[in-house]
């Protein structure tokens, strides 16, 4: 298995690039992997920290795609490592790729040069979120626009991410939306609620209630790009300003120091339960070749479990997977319209 590592993208790179495929490899010495980006830099980098990179292939690319670039960058600059990876994944010579470059420059890239899995309306970014139990948000800001054919893919294609990656046998899929009854929110969320509920195969629990997420209600949270965006953000700042607050809380004086210092291991296992860097980065689900974007901060633990991420969705065949499933469906839903018309 080949899984190819943009080098060059994160607000860390090419260090924590480097780092995280170093750790990746000393847990599966099996893996091959391929570091892209300025060749010069990536040994430089090493040298300075004191890193090898034997065992490593690099391959060069001597632009990089900054998050100030627009994402259509990505067609107008070929020697990017970005560009580099997607042909590379195009052509099959690799298996996967990993970055944590710019968001929709990645987006833009996989789906005009790896391309989108026949039938597939709109490729999505799928998020999971660390919670009560792993939560699988579908999309997070690939698309706004969205009907109910768009949600029954993101509700197929999550599922089956769930179960190959996650170990969830009987996924529960939610619609995100403004209330639980099902005749809340806009008119195709009303025609989304109906289709998904009619949809074999999917375990399908109704409208979810952005305050209700958290609780695990569900396990794929099936949402436009937009919405999704806003949840997403708003989750990880509030997380932010909890922790702030405990830690202020806990050196405000002497007593609480000493309760912080008794309680200090319990805190950091809540903390990493929550830690999205557990889980590397987003998929791009919908594409026909496994793409992971981690976030732009990623340190080298993320990114070794973004690579381990890449490795379970090939081990899982979950794109073919995902492929088929989308191919039925299409199939059924064209001899419904097709037995309605005649």
């Amino acid at each position: 298995m080949k899984i190819l590592v943009d080098a060059m993208g994160g607000d860390f790179a090419p260090l924590e690039p480097i780092k995280g495929c170093l750790a990746a490899k000393a847990a599966d010495p099996q893996l091959s992997l391929a570091l892209i980006g300025k060749k010069d830099a990536i040994e430089s980098c090493a040298k300075e920290h004191g890193l090898s990179l034997e065992g490593f292939e690099i391959i060069h690319a001597e632009n990089v795609i900054t998050m100030e670039d627009p994402p259509l960058s990505v067609r107008s600059k070929p020697d990017t490592s970005l560009r580099v990876g997607f042909e590379l994944l195009a052509k099959k010579e690799a298996d996967a790729f990993v970055s944590a470059g710019s968001t929709g420059a990645v987006q833009v890239g996989a789906t005009l040069f790896v391309k989108r899995l026949p039938g597939v309306k709109r490729a999505a970014i799928g998020t999971i979120v660390a919670l009560s139990c792993p939560v699988l948000i579908l999309d997070c800001g690939a698309n706004t626009t969205y009907n109910e054919d768009i949600f029954v893919q993101y509700a197929i294609m999550g599922s089956l991410y769930m179960q190959i990656v996650c170990g969830i046998e009987k996924p529960r899929v939610g619609l995100l939306n403004i209330g639980t009854e099902d005749h809340k929110g806009t008119d195709e969320h009303v025609k989304s609620y109906k289709a998904l509920s009619a949809l074999d195969g999917i375990h399908f629990v109704g409208n979810v209630e952005a305050s209700a997420v958290a609780n695990g209600v569900c396990d794929v949270l099936v949402t436009d790009g937009f919405a999704g965006n806003v949840l997403l953000k708003s989750m990880e700042g509030m997380s932010k300003f909890l922790l702030k607050n405990v830690k202020q809380t806990l050196n405000s004086n002497l007593k609480t120091k000493i309760g912080g210092l008794l309680i200090k291991k319990d805190l950091y296992g809540m903390k990493k339960k929550f830690d999205a860097s557990e889980y590397g980065g987003a998929p791009l689900l919908g594409i026909s070749a496994p793409v992971i974007k981690a976030h732009g901060n990623s340190n080298a633990y993320a990114i070794k479990n973004a690579i381990f991420q890449a490795r379970q969705i090939v081990q899982g065949d979950t794109v073919s997977k995902i492929a088929l499933a989308v191919k039925e469906f299409s199939e059924k839903t064209k001899a419904i319209e097709e037995t309605k018309q005649g």
